[in-house]
């Protein structure tokens, strides 16, 4: 029965290959290898995966510690096995101390570094991987660590801002609807009853909170929750598709408040992962499909792709990305300018940098913008409904009399 086994090999011209075969033997997969012209390296069975589980994934704060600890051993001139060894037994993480085990062993069997972590993609993404690859070639493998560390810190350092804005509106939400909810499940009904034991004409705000508490108290409160919840599978859904991925990032990009942020987001991820892989040595084609498949975003990755295939017809990177039209303007010229003078990883970086602080001045803006909203939406909600209930208790001592 054939069974897959995945490969690694050398061409002709002296590049790294890799994939799959399903064959009975190593043996079949080495002379199909041959009559491709491609030289086996490492050869090993490809193992069932294992099911998803909690904690089964190392953390990116994990990855930086290793890749600063594995740079400084590098640098210190210790063999590439030694070092491994020594990372294995003192990673706090339990599954990047496994996989780095198993990494070290492919290393010992012959294979490059670079191959041994492609096999870890759970682990090590295809960035990460190729800028391994290139410092390997380059014989920079201790710069590339320490660049590859930089990088991943920055990324955290963009993520926690973006979680930031998100974070704040979010909870004061979820409190405003939980305070609301709570206000016209069980307090509204109390006087509610007490207006009607008294009798007397109901003044007509307290009536449109009376009538808003029962809807929500009976079937309308099911039918908004089970509304909500439709919403969000509905979108869930939607997200499973390419064409669905690409209309919900569309919308988010040209989101009024958060769209900005989200553009500027794009931006330095875009830069600081294309600025990184070529001051590491990657090709401009294999960097541009990297940074298109890491863009978390479908409109931005298939404009990225959109400018690799004018790349790889002869034009510069600037002009298909000024086609585009997904960047700023001032992007694209400093993207020519570094083009034309050869330092565009050099541009790259300085935009990267120039964007994360405007991501940092746009996070301020947007949590000093939502702020006062949310607090005069909460004020006005709970003040509205709190004068309502206390109109009639103005009453209450003619009514008693």
């Amino acid at each position: 029965m054939p069974v897959t086994f995945q490969w690694s090999g050398k061409t002709l011209r002296g590049t790294i290959e890799s994939g799959e075969l399903s064959a009975n033997s190593k043996e079949e997969v080495i002379s199909q290898l041959r009559r491709k012209n491609i030289t086996p390296t490492v050869i090993t069975e490809k193992k069932s995966k294992i099911p998803f589980s909690f904690g089964s994934k190392a953390s990116d704060k994990d990855i930086t510690v290793f890749t600063r600890q594995f740079a400084t051993m590098i640098e210190a001139g210790l063999p590439l096995v030694q070092s491994l060894e020594i990372l294995t037994s003192q990673v706090e993480n339990k599954t990047l101390a496994k996989v780095l085990s198993s990494v070290k062993t492919d290393v010992e069997a012959g294979s490059t570094y670079a191959d041994a972590l492609k096999k870890h993609p759970r682990i090590f993404s295809e960035l990460y991987v190729n800028m391994i690859a290139a410092g390997e070639a380059g014989g920079i493998l201790d710069t590339i660590l320490n660049r590859l560390a930089e990088y991943i810190e920055k990324a955290m350092k963009l993520r926690k801002k973006v979680k930031g804005a998100m974070i704040y509106p979010a909870v004061v939400s979820v409190i405003a609807v939980i305070v609301i909810a709570v206000i016209m499940i069980f307090v509204v009904p109390t006087f509610s009853k007490m207006f009607v034991t008294l009798g007397g004409t109901i003044p007509a705000p307290t009536r449109i909170i009376i009538n808003l508490s029962n809807f929500i108290s009976g079937i309308g409160g099911l039918f908004i929750l089970i509304a909500i919840i439709g919403f969000f599978l509905f979108i869930a859904q939607i997200r499973r598709t390419e064409k669905g991925k690409k209309t919900i990032d569309a919308i988010l990009l040209k989101a009024p408040v958060l769209g900005i942020l989200f553009r500027k987001v794009a931006v330095a991820k875009f830069t600081r992962t294309l600025g990184t892989l070529i001051s590491s040595g990657v090709p401009i084609l294999d960097g541009l499909e990297i940074t298109a498949k890491t863009a978390g975003n479908k409109v931005i990755e298939y404009a990225v792709m959109d400018v690799k295939k004018a790349v790889s017809e002869g034009k510069t990177l600037a002009e298909p990305l000024a086609k585009a039209r997904v960047f700023p303007p001032m992007v694209t010229h400093m993207i020519a300018v570094g083009e034309s003078t050869g330092a565009l990883d050099t541009m790259l970086s300085k935009i990267a940098d120039f964007y994360d602080d405007e991501v940092d001045m746009a996070v301020s803006n947007l949590t000093s913008m939502i702020e006062p909203i949310m607090i005069v939406f909460l004020g006005s909600t709970i003040g509205y409904t709190v004068v309502a209930m206390y109109l009639p208790i103005f009453k209450l001592l003619t009514l008693v009399k």
